[in-house]
């Protein structure tokens, strides 16, 4: 097990070292929308589920596309769909729909050059490395996933000093069991 958690802890430091290009832009566009809009499949749709959550505990008017109570993107709003390959066809059929309606399409993936990313109108590109142990201590999406959840973390760090919020601003809105 150690040696799996240094090796993911590494490579996501590894992958998050350099600023993200954009983040800034990505930050200016969530403050700017009235409403924002999320999306992801997957182990990467808890990843960005997670995000959603802490955007509405800053007050934020969030919803996650395909959830049943979620109204219809329009003209104006924000998606961000979060999508390891860019090549989901769920997430690349969201952001085509969307952006013929008006909204803007904010993609985090790891690749750059996929359709997905091509249907954005910003991509933030989170790109852990390969090589041949990510395999065998971190298969699949793993690196993607986690430095994501972190980027997106630091994301919110950001926002709350940029909207004057505390964390006990976020508590008040925190769920509370009754």
């Amino acid at each position: 097990m150690k040696e799996s958690v240094d090796y993911i802890l590494k490579s996501i430091q590894q992958t998050l070292e350099n600023e993200v290009e954009e983040t800034d832009k990505f930050v200016d566009a969530i403050m700017e929308s009235r409403r924002i809009f999320i999306y992801g499949v997957g182990r990467s749709g808890l990843i960005a589920k997670a995000f959603a959550i802490r955007l509405v505990q800053m007050g934020l008017e969030v919803y996650f596309v395909g959830e049943t109570i979620t109204p219809i993107v329009e003209e104006g709003n924000l998606v961000i769909i979060v999508s390891h390959t860019g090549e989901t066809m769920s997430a690349i059929q969201t952001a085509n729909i969307v952006r013929r309606v008006g909204a803007r399409v904010i993609t985090i993936t790891a690749n750059a050059h996929s359709k997905l990313a091509s249907a954005s109108n910003l991509v933030m590109l989170i790109h852990p490395p390969k090589d041949d142990d990510r395999k065998t201590l971190a298969p699949l999406g793993t690196l993607f996933e986690n430095a994501t959840l972190i980027y997106l973390d630091s994301i919110v760090a950001r926002l709350m000093e940029k909207l004057g919020q505390s964390e006990g601003s976020l508590r008040k809105r925190h769920a509370i069991w009754v």
